[in-house]
């Protein structure tokens, strides 16, 4: 199995003003905090990076950026999700002439569309470039779910080397893990987005944990997945009891709302939210800050 899709990814966000227009350098110090706390990989332009809101320039500087900073020290997963096939295949290709280490691909869609087209999109795109790609089955934002059977077909398309799945409903990580892990092949991964979930996921089997709140708070989310790593129980609840109260406000308001207000809590320069999406109000601040004092932070 690529380590590239296992232990901790963390999601920074993509810096940027009311325009669009990304803040390289601010990028770049978002990029050198989680090198130096020595994450897995970071996920850069995923769902809590704005990829959506922006333009393919835009995707192209913020790639750029992120390689540079990351010095060939911490591996790159670059989402390229976009409406049009032909559009996901240049962002793959422009990511892998950046130095992308690896993709994430989500199913962008305005039509909803079939099994079959969905599958027809992955193949196109990971024939394209000759890096790792992971499907990033994300039902919330795109109103496409995959099948069990889709995702065995896609796990056996050449380039297609993981997966990141949303938590199971009725938490059942381990029963979900065993029944996918039954029809696709051995080095296939299979991690979990939603960071309450990463506890569990993680304690559970699960190769990964692609986290929100990584992006800007890496060192008690590493805490955290080391110990379920390694399968201290105890650690791990106890570190997820400290998250407990963000995760709540996570649920209530949106993580990406959220990551602003953490962001400007800890005086990092990100620019403003890609409107419509606005800041949180002073009262949902005054709770993050509550929250970020149950983590010591």
């Amino acid at each position: 199995m690529s380590k590239l899709f296992t232990g901790l990814s963390a999601f920074p966000l993509t810096p940027a003003n009311t325009d669009g227009v990304v803040d390289t350098a601010a990028l770049g110090l978002l990029i050198d905090r989680l090198v130096t706390a020595g994450v897995d990989s970071i996920g850069l332009l995923g769902s809590t990076g704005i990829y959506a809101y922006l333009d393919r320039h835009q995707r192209k500087r913020a790639v750029a950026a992120a390689v540079e900073a990351a010095s060939g020290h911490v591996p790159l997963i670059v989402g390229v999700g976009a409406l049009r096939t032909s559009w996901a295949i240049d962002l793959a290709r422009d990511a892998e002439r950046a130095g992308a280490s690896g993709l994430l691909l989500a199913p962008v869609s305005y039509a909803s569309l079939t099994d079959g087209e969905a599958a027809a999109h992955y193949r196109a795109v990971a024939g394209t470039t000759a890096l790792p790609l992971c499907v990033y089955n994300n039902p919330g934002t795109t109103n496409f779910t995959f099948s069990d059977a889709l995702i065995a077909e896609l796990a056996a398309v050449p380039g297609i080397a993981a997966i990141k799945m949303p938590l199971p409903a009725d938490d059942g990580y381990a029963g979900e893990l065993a029944r996918l892990r039954a029809t696709t092949p051995e080095t296939f991964a299979i991690g979990y987005s939603g960071d309450w979930g990463a506890a569990p996921s993680l304690l559970a089997g699960g190769d990964a944990w692609y986290s929100v709140v990584a992006g800007l708070l890496p060192e008690p989310a590493l805490r955290l997945t080391r110990a379920a790593q390694d399968g201290v129980f105890d650690e791990a609840a106890a570190i997820n009891a400290a998250f407990a109260p963000l995760w709540s406000l996570f649920k209530a308001h949106g993580s990406l709302r959220l990551m602003y207000a953490i962001a400007d809590l800890l005086s990092l320069q990100i620019g403003d939210p890609p409107l419509p999406i606005m800041r949180v109000g002073a009262d949902v601040v005054a709770d993050v800050g509550t929250a970020l004092d149950h983590l010591g932070v």
